[in-house]
């Protein structure tokens, strides 16, 4: 599989994310049935920046720690897109992460 067809791959799983809530990477990986694949999903969230249908801010790790905010135009983008969304994030953390936590369908392959 090439990467620019994984890479559509996730970006169609993170268009899903509900406004409001987080997903991350590991569990998009484990919906296309790639589990092993968190990295990858990083990398591609990552090059979505360009793509404004897709909301990488929504993703983030399996903690729920905003690991990818330095991919982010200016200091706090992500946490001011999450928080502006209802989401409270300290210390780069979100609050009440499971509340927030949204588990996207795994794909049977």
């Amino acid at each position: 599989m090439s990467n620019d067809n994984f890479f559509e791959r996730v970006y169609a799983v993170a268009r899903q994310i509900p406004y409001g809530k987080v997903t991350s990477y590991g569990a998009i990986a484990k919906s296309l049935g790639t589990a092993r694949s968190a990295r990858m999903v990083g990398w591609a969230m990552n090059a979505s920046h360009s793509l404004e249908d897709v909301p990488a801010h929504r993703v983030v790790n399996r903690k729920g720690l905003l690991t990818g905010k330095l991919h982010f135009e200016g200091t706090n983008l992500m946490q001011q897109l999450l928080e502006n969304e209802g989401i409270v994030v300290i210390d780069n953390q979100i609050v009440d992460f499971e509340k927030h936590f949204w588990q996207p369908d795994v794909r049977l392959e």
